[in-house]
C-alpha cells in the first residue's frame, strides 16, 4: 500500500478511548519508570513498523530540557484525510480512539510490532500536552492535544517534500510518579531494534546533557550475537541463518564460546519476548535433535544429550517476522501462534544440520561440549539436591551460619546477605528477629560466569545461599517458594565490598534470574561518613552530602568518622544507618535491558581482559550505582 492509497479508510476503528486515565497501568504495566518510558517506545514501535513495511528508513528520539519527548520516523506520515465513518482527520483518529489505527488492516502492515493500536492514543490520553507534526502529500500539518482531547484542529503550517510523523509529549504529572527520563533505558532498547531492523538507522539525542549516538548494524544478528559475547571467547565465526516460508520470516544467529553461560534472546516482530513462546520452542527442539543426529551419525555421542547439555556456552538471537502474532497480553512477552513452533523446527534443523556437515571441525567441538555438559549435569543434579531447603515442618535444621527471623510468611522476612563474619555479627545483634535473617559471608564466592554448574554447586557459600533462600535454581527457580521477600546484599563500601556485590549479582542473574526480574533483590546502602558536632550526630551517604553539610554547619569543632567496612560500625548503628525499614535507603536491583544485562555480565564477569579493561576506563567516572 503506497502513500497514495494509505488514507484514512484504511484506519479500522474498535471503539473508544475510555478508562486509559483511570487505569494507565492496564495499557502501560504501570506508573513508575517502566510506564514513563514505555510511552517513547509505543511511538518507536509505530516508526519501526513504518520501517518493515519498507517506508522508513531513519528514526530519532530526542529528550528535550523540559521534560518532554520528541519521536520523529520519515515514514508515510498518518494519513491527514477524513475518516470515512467518524467524519473526523486520520491524525484525530489515531490520537484519540482506542483500538484505531492501521495495524488492523492486514493491507497497511502485514508485519507490525504494535498490534493492539493503543500506542498512540494512549500516550495522547497520559500527556498533558501532545503535538503531532505530519509531513505528507506536499505539507506539513499540525495538531494539538492535551490529556487526549484535542486543543485545535488540523492545519498546515508550511511545504514540504518529506514525508513522516513527528510527535512530542509531555508526560502528565497527575499520571506519573517518575517523570524524567532514563537516557541509558532509552538507548539501550533503541540499539537493539538497530541489531534487529539491520537498514534502519536509529538516533537518541539528549538534549539535557548533549549526548548523541546514532546506531545502525549492516550485519544485524551476527553483530548482536557478537555484541553480547563481547567478553567471551567464540569458538568458531557466528552461524546465520535466514527465510522465509509464505508470509513468515525467520532469523537466528548463534555462536559457541568456551564459558558455560546459555544466552538466548527471542523476538516477535522487534518484540522482546522475554518469556520465550513457540519460536524459541521450536527453535530449542531443533537445536538438541540436530547435534544429537549428528553426535550419533559420526560416533561422537555414546549417548543422546539433553536440551541444556547443547545450550551450554550458547549465544543465539532468534527473531520472527509473521502477521497477526498472538501475544499473552499488551506487554507481549510470551509468541503463541502454535505453527510458528513447527516452521522454526523443520526449518532451522535443515540448515544447521547442514552447517554441522560442512564445518566438521567446529561441529567436533561443540558435540563434545554438549558431551562434556552432560557429564557435568549428573554432577549438578546431586549438588542441586544439597540445596533443596526443607520446610520447617520437616527439619529444625539451618544452612550454614544462617539466623533465620521469626517470621514465616515471605512478605514479612528478609535476608540480609552480609560481607564478612564481624559485620554479620554486628548485623545479627542488630536485627529485628522478627522480621530479619542474617546469612554472614565469608568472602569472595566463585564466579559463576566462569563455571560450570556443577562446580558452582561444590561451592558452599553458594550452595548455602541458594539452600537459605529456598526458591531453587536454574529452571527450577520459583520466586512463589522463597522463604524471604527481600533479600539485601550488604557489602563493605569500598573496592572489595563492590567485587562481592558484583559477584553476588552474577550469581543471582545466571542462577536464580526471576528471583531479579520480580524485584526480590536488594542492595543496602551503608553511610560512608559519621559527622558529629556537639550532641548532635549525622550519617552522610556521599562525598557531596558532606560538603554540602560542611557548608551548613561549618568546620569547626566537628569529628569525621570515614567508615572503611560494616564491621566498624556496633549493632546500634548498624541497625539505626543501614537496617531499620524506617530509616535505612535499600535499592532495587532491576533488568531494564536483558540484552544489555547479559553484555555488561559477559564484560565484567568473562574470560577476556581488554574488553573489561576498556568498559573500567570508560565508565569508572560516571558510575554511582549500576542497575542491570
Amino acid at each position: 500500500m503506497t502513500q497514495q492509497t494509505y488514507k484514512a479508510d484504511a484506519i479500522k476503528v474498535l471503539r473508544g478511548l475510555e478508562g486509559v486515565r483511570k487505569r494507565p497501568a492496564m495499557y502501560i504495566g504501570d506508573v513508575g519508570k517502566r510506564g514513563l518510558h514505555h510511552l517513547v517506545f509505543e511511538l518507536v514501535d509505530n516508526g519501526i513498523d513504518e520501517a518493515l513495511a519498507g517506508y522508513a528508513t531513519q528514526v530519532s528520539v530526542t529528550i528535550h530540557e523540559d521534560g518532554s519527548v520528541t519521536v520523529r520516523d520519515n515514514g508515510r506520515g498518518i494519513p491527514v484525510d477524513t475518516h470515512p465513518e467518524l467524519g473526523v482527520s486520520g491524525v484525530e483518529v489515531v490520537m484519540t480512539t482506542l483500538h484505531a489505527g492501521g495495524k488492523f488492516d492486514s493491507k497497511t502492515y502485514q508485519i507490525s510490532g504494535g498490534l493492539h493500536g493503543v500506542g498512540a492514543s494512549v500516550v495522547c490520553a497520559l500527556s498533558k500536552r501532545l503535538v503531532v507534526t505530519v509531513r505528507r502529500e506536499g505539507h506539513i500539518y499540525r495538531q494539538e492535544f492535551a490529556q487526549g482531547v484535542k486543543v485545535t484542529e488540523l492545519e498546515v503550517i508550511g511545504d514540504t517534500e518529506e514525508t513522516g510523523t513527528e510527535i512530542r509529549f509531555w508526560p502528565d504529572p497527575e499520571i506519573f510518579q517518575v517523570l524524567e527520563f532514563d537516557y541509558a533505558l532509552l538507548r539501550d532498547r533503541l540499539r537493539e531494534l538497530a541489531f534487529l531492523v539491520s537498514d534502519l538507522h536509529i538516533e537518541i539525542t539528549d538534549e539535557r546533557t548533549g549526548a548523541h549516538e546514532v546506531f545502525h548494524y549492516e550485519g544485524g544478528l551476527v553483530e548482536f550475537v557478537k555484541y553480547l559475547d563481547e567478553g567471551r571467547t567464540p569458538i568458531h565465526d557466528p552461524f546465520y541463518f535466514k527465510t522465509r516460508s509464505d508470509s513468515v520470516e525467520i532469523e537466528i544467529a548463534l555462536e559457541y564460546h568456551t564459558g558455560y553461560v546459555e544466552t538466548l534472546l527471542s523476538f516477535a516482530n522487534t518484540i522482546h519476548t522475554h518469556e520465550g513462546g513457540t519460536h524459541l520452542t521450536g527453535f530449542k527442539t531443533a537445536l538438541t535433535r540436530a547435534i544429537n543426529d549428528y553426535g550419533k551419525s559420526y560416533n561422537l555421542l555414546k549417548k543422546p544429550v539433553q536440551g541444556e547439555d547443547v545450550r551450554e556456552g550458547l549465544t543465539a538471537v532468534i527473531h520472527v517476522k509473521l502477521p497477526s502474532p498472538q501475544f499473552e497480553g499488551q506487554t507481549k512477552t510470551k509468541l503463541g501462534n502454535g505453527y510458528i513452533k513447527g516452521l522454526v523446527d523443520s526449518l532451522f534443523y535443515e540448515r544447521f544440520y547442514r552447517f554441522l556437515e560442512d564445518n566438521p571441525s567446529v561441529a567436533q567441538a561443540i558435540v563434545e561440549k554438549a558431551a562434556m555438559a552432560a557429564q557435568g549435569r549428573e554432577a549438578a543434579r546431586r549438588a542441586r539436591e544439597l540445596t533443596r531447603r526443607k520446610s520447617f515442618l520437616e527439619s529444625d535444621s539451618l544452612p550454614g551460619k544462617l539466623a533465620d527471623c521469626i517470621a514465616r510468611e515471605a512478605d514479612h522476612a528478609e535476608l540480609f546477605l552480609v560481607e564478612g563474619e564481624s559485620a554479620g555479627g554486628s548485623a545479627k545483634q542488630g536485627r529485628n528477629r522478627e522480621f530479619q535473617a542474617i546469612l554472614p559471608l565469608k568472602g569472595k564466592i566463585l564466579n559463576v560466569e566462569k563455571a560450570r554448574l556443577e562446580k558452582a554447586l561444590a561451592n558452599e557459600e553458594i550452595r548455602t545461599i541458594i539452600t537459605a533462600i529456598g526458591a531453587g535454581m536454574g529452571e527450577d527457580c520459583d520466586p512463589s517458594k522463597a522463604r524471604y521477600g527481600k533479600i539485601i546484599i550488604m557489602t563493605d563500601a569500598d573496592v572489595d565490598g563492590a567485587h562481592i556485590r558484583t559477584l553476588l549479582l552474577t550469581l543471582f542473574y545466571r542462577l536464580m534470574k526471576p528471583l531479579v526480574e520480580q524485584g526480590f533483590l536488594y542492595i543496602a546502602q551503608p553511610p560512608l561518613y559519621r559527622v558529629q558536632k556537639g550532641k548532635k550526630e549525622w550519617y552522610l551517604y556521599s562525598d557531596e552530602e558532606l560538603e554540602a553539610l560542611k557548608k551548613e554547619i561549618g568546620t569547626d569543632g566537628i569529628r569525621i568518622q570515614r567508615y572503611k567496612g560494616l564491621g566498624e560500625m556496633n549493632p546500634e548503628q548498624l541497625w539505626e544507618t543501614t537496617m531499620d525499614p524506617e530509616r535505612r535507603i535499600l535499592k532495587r536491583v532491576t533488568i531494564e535491558d536483558a540484552a544489555e544485562a547479559e553484555r555488561l555480565f559477559s564484560i565484567l564477569m568473562g574470560d577476556k581482559v581488554e574488553p573489561r579493561r576498556q568498559f573500567i576506563e570508560e565508565n569508572a567516572k560516571n558510575v554511582v550505582n549500576l542497575d542491570v
